[in-house]
């Protein structure tokens, strides 16, 4: 199973990505921000499994809880 070595690559690379986009004036580009976040928790929650990082999963459900939040709220943003 080494290949799930590799997981965290992505996981790194769609997080970056997420924190960009959340940077951005535009509700839509957050949005995808948002998604992108959701995408990048289960890969590091995938990546921690593997690793049996316990401590960086809880964290990752805990993010994963408050991009949700941050989605509804920018959600009701765009809907204005």
């Amino acid at each position: 199973m080494a290949y799930l070595d590799w997981v965290q690559w992505p996981a790194m690379v769609v997080t970056v990505l997420a924190a960009w986009l959340i940077g951005s004036q535009r509700p839509g580009r957050r949005m995808t921000g948002f998604v992108c976040f959701s995408l990048s928790n289960v890969l590091w929650v995938t990546w921690g499994v593997y690793a049996g990082a316990y401590a960086l999963i809880v964290l990752q459900i805990c993010l994963f809880l408050m991009n949700l939040r941050g989605f509804k709220k920018n959600f009701k943003v765009q809907q204005k």
